[in-house]
């Protein structure tokens, strides 16, 4: 689950990506805080959140896995500007791709639950190695007050360790905002949630790909013409 922003008659709103690996819905919505979970997933929803460290994910549900992929951005920045934070990000990254490999075979309960021991246990050590820097201080705090949600991957099959699915999801937006600029009425941003979710949805599913790059820019022009005709119609 992801989302980014996009302007509706000028004014910000948000694309939020709800993805699972054969299906993406996207809704427009003003808000970028927990009444869109509510309205999308309710209050029934007895899932897994795969998301970054955005605070309504948590106010919503504990039933979530934070982003590696996320963390590890974040850590490798740091690494390149701060030398502490080297050995940080190379363990992080070790940890992270050790697990990965260990699930691999899928291992049975108890493997797993050993796997979470000695993974929350490696963490802790390096979250309290004491850092000199304020920057690297603070990458600490962000994964301290995370820290239950970075191995709910271990014990639950099929939970991925990264919302990378979300972020492709929404790459065509970020093309298509470039693109239209603003939508610039309810019934555009109803059109582009339907396309969106359909085309996405597609993707996965390997349905209506394009066997080249001239077939994908040939539909991206008709999905803006599209928008563009409902919208002036309006």
């Amino acid at each position: 689950m992801d989302e980014t922003s996009i302007d509706v008659q000028g004014k910000k709103h948000w694309i939020w990506a709800f993805t699972t690996p054969a299906e993406t819905f996207v809704v427009i919505r003003n808000s970028r805080g927990t009444k869109v979970l509510i309205e999308v997933l309710t209050r029934r929803f007895k899932g897994m959140i795969v998301c970054d460290g955005w605070k309504p994910y948590a106010k919503f549900t504990n039933r979530i896995q934070r982003c590696w992929a996320h963390l590890l951005r974040e850590s490798k920045e740091l690494s390149e500007k701060i030398a502490e934070a080297v050995p940080l990000h190379r363990a992080l990254n070790r940890l992270h791709d050790k697990l990965i490999d260990a699930l691999e075979s899928d291992p049975p309960p108890e493997i797993r639950e050993k796997l979470l021991h000695n993974a929350e246990a490696t963490l802790k050590r390096w979250l309290n190695r004491g850092y000199g820097s304020e920057k690297v201080e603070k990458l600490i705090g962000k994964i301290e007050n995370g820290f239950d949600y970075w191995f709910t991957f271990v014990t639950h099959p099929g939970v991925e360790s990264t919302n990378n699915r979300a972020e492709r999801a929404l790459r065509e937006h970020v093309v298509q905002r470039k693109i239209v600029g603003t939508l610039r009425n309810r019934k555009g941003t109803s059109i582009h949630e339907r396309i969106m979710t359909v085309l996405a949805t597609w993707a996965q599913q390997g349905l209506g790909q394009s066997p080249d790059d001239e077939g994908e820019a040939e539909r991206l022009n008709t999905y803006s013409e599209t928008i563009k005709w409902h919208e002036q119609r309006c």
